[in-house]
C-alpha cells in the first residue's frame, strides 16, 4: 500500500452477517477499502465472496452489521442506489452484464438512457458516437451494432468493463474480470486499473488467478467459510494466502506424463490442418494419456480447433486421424459416438439446461449426452442415473445435497466439476476442454487437474488463456496464433517453469525481443 492513501477508508464493512435458511454465508466479516487502493478478495467457491459483493453492490442486504460509505452509515437497498453513490460492479455471470435484444451501443449507454434526465428522442447516430467513445479505452473492437445476446463471454465482460469505467465510480468491483480475457486484454485491463488507482478510485478485485493478485493488489483479504481467514499486504505471500484459503497446504499435484510412448500410434493426429483459407497449415500428434494445453490471444483459433474436432465446424484443409484412421465428424453426435467429447467454455450455454426444465438435475445433466449409449431400448432408469451421479459426486468432491440438485445451487467450482463428471462418466478416446478452470478457485482447480490427469487412456486437449493453468495441467504447452500452432520450446525441469511462463507470455503478447521470423515455426511432425 502506498503512503499517499487517505487515512479514512472509502468503504468499511463491520461484522457483516448473512444467512440463507440454515446456511451461514457470512459470519462477522470486516473489510475496508481506501481510495486509490486495490484490495483483492480471495476465497474458495462458496466462501462468501459473491454474497459480500452483492451486499456492497446493493443486490442483497446484510442481516446484521454495518456498512460505512465515506464515513457515513449507509444501506444500499438496490443496485441503482449503489451505482448512484459511486459503486460500479462488473459481475462474473455474463448474463447479468447486459440486456438481450438491445445493441452493444445501447447497453453501453443503458444507465444514461434509463435516467429520468435522458432526452426523449436520441438518434441512433448519436448513440453510436457516444458508445464508441465509451468503448474506446478498454474495448475499441466491440461490435456496437451487434445484439448483446450474440456477444461472446469475453466481449460481454469487455462491454461491462468499458461501461463501469465510464460511470465515474468511486469504487469499482471486478468479479473475475480476466476469466475470459486474453493475455493482451488482461495487460490492457491492468494498465487501466493502475490509471484508476492514480485517479483515487478504489478497487475491490475478486479473482482466483494468483498471478493477477500478485501483480496488482495492495492487500489481499481471504474468506473461508464466511469469515475472514487472513489479511496480507503487498508483496503478497501467496503460499500463505492459499493456506488460509483452503485451510491447509495443497497436496502435491500429479506428476506429468513424461513417458508417453512416441513410437505408438497417436490417439489423434492432425496432418497439415488449415482452420481458415489464409492460415498456415500445422501438424499435431496427441497420444493417449497425454495432456496438451493451447494458449494464445482471444480469437487466435483455440476454440475453433476444438469445435472442429468436435464436429461443430469444419477445418478448411488437411486431415485428421483417430487411432490411425481417417476421421471427420459431420456433427457433434458423430464425435460423441466415436468417444470424442468436448466441454464448452460457457457451461451455462453448452452444458446446463434452464433450472426449471425437465432434465436439469445433476443426475440428468451428467448422463444427457450418453443416454443413447446407456439406454439403447429407450427406457431410461432414473435409479441408474442417480447411482452414476452419486459416484462422481463422491469421486470429484462435488459439494451438493445430491443428484437431485440443480447447478444453480452450486458454486462455480462445483458446477465445473459437474461438467467434467459428465464427460468422464463414460469412456472417452479424446477429451476437449475449453477454458475448464474459468471462475474456479485454487482448491477446486487442483481437484479438476488431478481428475484430468488420472485418465490414463484418454488424450486431452485443453484451450486456456491462463498460462499458469496451462503449465499446471499440461505435459506440453503450445501457442495458437492466427489459427496456427507454434511450439515455444519445452522445459523438462520444474525449476525453469517461471522462465517458461515468461517466454510464453511474451510470445502470446507479440513482444518477443527477436524478430518475427525467429519466433517458433508452425508445428510439423518433425518437431513432435
Amino acid at each position: 500500500m502506498t503512503s499517499t492513501l487517505p487515512d479514512t477508508p472509502l468503504l468499511v464493512l463491520r461484522q457483516i452477517r448473512k444467512r440463507f435458511g440454515a446456511t451461514v454465508a457470512l459470519d462477522g466479516v470486516d473489510l475496508s477499502v481506501r481510495a486509490g487502493e486495490v484490495v483483492a478478495l480471495m476465497g474458495a467457491n462458496g466462501a462468501g465472496k459473491s454474497t459480500l459483493v452483492k451486499i456492497i453492490a446493493g443486490a442483497s442486504q446484510a442481516d446484521e452489521g454495518e456498512l460505512l460509505w465515506a464515513g457515513v452509515p449507509t444501506v444500499f437497498d438496490s443496485p441503482r442506489a449503489a451505482l448512484q453513490a459511486g459503486v460500479a460492479t462488473v459481475h462474473q455471470q455474463t448474463s447479468q452484464l447486459g440486456v438481450p435484444g438491445l445493441s452493444v451501443a445501447e447497453n453501453l449507454l443503458l444507465g444514461r438512457l434509463c435516467s429520468a434526465r435522458s432526452a426523449v428522442l436520441i438518434s441512433p447516430a448519436h448513440i453510436q458516437q457516444q458508445a464508441a467513445a465509451i468503448a474506446g479505452d478498454i474495448a475499441p473492437d466491440l461490435p456496437l451494432h451487434a445484439d448483446f445476446a450474440d456477444l461472446t463471454t469475453a466481449q460481454r465482460q469487455l462491454m461491462a468493463l468499458a461501461r463501469a469505467l465510464h460511470e465515474q465510480a468511486r469504487l469499482i468491483i471486478f468479479d473475475e474480470p480476466t476469466a475470459s480475457l486474453s493475455q493482451a486484454e488482461s495487460v490492457r485491463l491492468f494498465a487501466m486499473i493502475e490509471r484508476l488507482k492514480a485517479a483515487g478510485i478504489a478497487i475491490l478485485y475478486v479473482s482466483h488467478r494468483l498471478a493477477d493478485l500478485r501483480r496488482i493488489a495492495d492487500r489481499a483479504v481471504v474468506l473461508r467459510n464466511g469469515r475472514v481467514a487472513g489479511t496480507f499486504a503487498a508483496p503478497l505471500d501467496l503460499d500463505a494466502a492459499v493456506r488460509a484459503l483452503v485451510g491447509s497446504t495443497l497436496p502435491t499435484r500429479p506428476a506429468k506424463n513424461v513417458d508417453v510412448v512416441r513410437g505408438a500410434v497417436p490417439r489423434l493426429a492432425l496432418k497439415q490442418i488449415q482452420l481458415r483459407p489464409d492460415s498456415t497449415p500445422f501438424d499435431l500428434n496427441l497420444h493417449a494419456g497425454e495432456v496438451i494445453a493451447l494458449t494464445g490471444n482471444l480469437g487466435a483459433g483455440k476454440t475453433s480447433l476444438l469445435q472442429a474436432l468436435f464436429g461443430l465446424q469444419r477445418w478448411h484443409a488437411g486431415r485428421v486421424l483417430l487411432d490411425g484412421k481417417n476421421w471427420q465428424p459431420r456433427h457433434c453426435a458423430d464425435a460423441i459416438d466415436a468417444g470424442v467429447f468436448m466441454a464448452g467454455e460457457d457451461r451455462w450455454r453448452s452444458s446446463f439446461l434452464p433450472v426449471d426444465s425437465l432434465g436439469a438435475r445433476l443426475a440428468d445433466l451428467i448422463a444427457l449426452p450418453h443416454l443413447r449409449r446407456l439406454f439403447g431400448s429407450g427406457w431410461i432408469k432414473p435409479g441408474q442415473l442417480d447411482e452414476t451421479a452419486q459416484l462422481w459426486i463422491n469421486r470429484l468432491g462435488i459439494r451438493c445435497q445430491g443428484p437431485n440438485d440443480t447447478p444453480d445451487l452450486l458454486s462455480g467450482g462445483n458446477q465445473q466439476k459437474v461438467v467434467l463428471a459428465r464427460w468422464q462418466s463414460q469412456p472417452s478416446r479424446v477429451l476437449l476442454l475449453d477454458e475448464p478452470f474459468q471462475g474456479v478457485d485454487v482448491g477446486a482447480r487442483h481437484d479438476l487437474v488431478a481428475s484430468i490427469r488420472a485418465a490414463s487412456d484418454t488424450a486431452v486437449l485443453i484451450a486456456t488463456s491462463d498460462l499458469d493453468e496451462a503449465l499446471e495441467v499440461a505435459d506440453r504447452v503450445l501457442i495458437m496464433d492466427q489459427h496456427t500452432l507454434h511450439d515455444p520450446g519445452q522445459h523438462a525441469d520444474a525449476g525453469s517453469l517461471i522462465e517458461h511462463l515468461e517466454h510464453l507470455e511474451r510470445f502470446a503478447l507479440g513482444i518477443t525481443a527477436t524478430p518475427r521470423a525467429a519466433t517458433p515455426a508452425p508445428l510439423t511432425e518433425s518437431v513432435l
